[in-house]
């Protein structure tokens, strides 16, 4: 059994050959795709599945905490199947999105954040916007 199928099944989630594309594309790639996009990639190879099946499959994966919903602030959510806790920064010139690794500095920050204020925090995204390398290059 792969680690889309286990992750499903551990979610309680039903393994159907639609929800395990979009989770396993969500898994092998970096791009933080939108549901059009995924939609577009998978569709040929699921011609009866609609865009309406995509965002309710998002739906469910987020509710399993096997995907993570971004708001990069373009019209338009991108998700992730990395779930470990991370940065991303966003390119203000391309939108392309990048996971940055900040290791422990989350539990640091969570812990200044309770020492000052009190305030016990339970889910957290961290966005940095920018202009990323190949852009730099570009202009």
């Amino acid at each position: 059994m792969d680690n889309a199928t286990a992750n499903l099944k551990a979610s309680h989630l039903k393994v159907t050959p639609q929800r395990l594309a979009i989770y396993t594309m969500l898994l092998n790639t970096k791009i933080h795709p939108t549901a059009e996009i995924i939609y577009n990639e998978i569709k040929d190879k699921y011609p009866s599945m609609s865009l309406a099946t995509v965002y309710k499959t998002l739906a469910s994966l987020k509710q399993a905490n096997l995907i993570i919903e971004l708001n990069t602030d373009n019209n338009s959510l991108r998700y992730d199947a990395n779930t470990n806790l991370h940065a991303h920064l966003i390119c203000n010139k391309c939108s392309n999105v990048y996971d940055y690794d900040i290791n422990g500095e989350f539990d640091t920050i969570k812990e200044k954040i309770y020492n000052k204020t009190g305030f016990e925090t339970e889910n957290q995204q961290i966005y940095f916007y920018g202009t990323c390398v190949n852009c730099k290059k570009n202009y």
